[in-house]
Parts: structure tokens; C-alpha cells; sequence
């Protein structure tokens, strides 16, 4: 799937902020990767607004966190 670069911008934007809410203490191995393919798969249904993706990430942080650990 192709994204413009406005699009690929605010995702960009979405996995630095939601990434900057991580505790240090949570941020594990692959974290950035998997917040990064929920954002992708966010976008690719539908969830093309920075505040769509932010919360759409946010609210699967812990659940990609505990498979991770």
C-alpha cells in the first residue's frame, strides 16, 4: 500500500509522541517496531488523523507490551 508523504509524516509524528508517553522502565526490545505496525495497520483502515493514530496506538501500548515481555 502506498501512502503519500503527508500521511507517512503524521505517522511518523504519531510513533514519536505515543513513544515519548513510554515509561523508560516499559520500553522493551521491538516496542518501537510493533507501536510502529499498529499505526500502519491503523492507517490502512481508515485512521489517517494524528490524533486517530495517537489514540488508536495508545490504547494498544500495553497489550503490545506484555507480548513483548
Amino acid at each position: 500500500m502506498q501512502y503519500s508523504s503527508e500521511l507517512v509524516q503524521t505517522m511518523r509524528q504519531a510513533l514519536e509522541t505515543v513513544m515519548a508517553s513510554v515509561p523508560a522502565h516499559q520500553s522493551v526490545f521491538g516496542l518501537k517496531a510493533a507501536v510502529a505496525e499498529c499505526i500502519l495497520n491503523a492507517a490502512a483502515h481508515g485512521h489517517t488523523s494524528y490524533d486517530g493514530l495517537v489514540t488508536v496506538a495508545t490504547d494498544q501500548i500495553q497489550t503490545i507490551i506484555s507480548m513483548l515481555t
